[in-house]
């Protein structure tokens, strides 16, 4: 099993951070435009425990896959969860964590995933699997650093 745990500071309240991550449209917005990344269900506004959303992903050789995501815990403006349940992956745990700190909110993901223990699947971990997690969340904080720029302070 693989961890992955990333934090990340936004400069935006509680609300607006829960507003944005708890709708699930908004992935897209945060996700290379390299792994080809489509929803194919109808998503609401606002997620909600239980729900179930597809997708379509080309992670390596333009090579489509399906996969599917139950939202599985959600306590409102404080974390949810969301769990592979059909896709590219053994094991796909994601825990999106936030708290509001001193001019924002802290955001912390954690990431439990698992690829397989057979050889194909230690092999494609080492080549590009674990690689590939770290460009996402890499390029999923720029997004949103750009997304939700720090402000600048005024000089008089």
């Amino acid at each position: 099993m693989h961890k992955l745990h990333r934090t990340q500071f936004l400069p935006i309240s509680l609300e607006e951070a829960w507003s944005f991550f708890s709708n699930p449209g908004n992935l897209n917005l945060i996700t290379p435009d390299a792994l080809t990344f489509v929803t194919t269900s109808e998503v609401p506004e606002k997620m909600y425990e239980g729900l179930i959303i597809t997708y379509r992903i080309k992670p390596m050789l333009n090579i489509p896959v399906d996969w599917v995501t139950e939202i599985t815990h959600i306590r409102d403006g404080e974390y949810f969860v969301d769990e592979q349940r059909k896709g590219p992956y053994r094991i796909w745990h994601h825990e999106h964590h936030f708290k509001a700190v001193e001019g924002g909110v802290m955001m912390t993901d954690l990431l439990y995933y698992d690829i397989g223990k057979w050889i194909f699947g230690r092999i494609a971990g080492a080549l590009f699997v674990h690689r590939k997690v770290n460009e996402i969340f890499d390029f999923r904080q720029v997004a949103l650093e750009k997304y939700f720029p720090l402000q600048k302070a005024k000089t008089v």
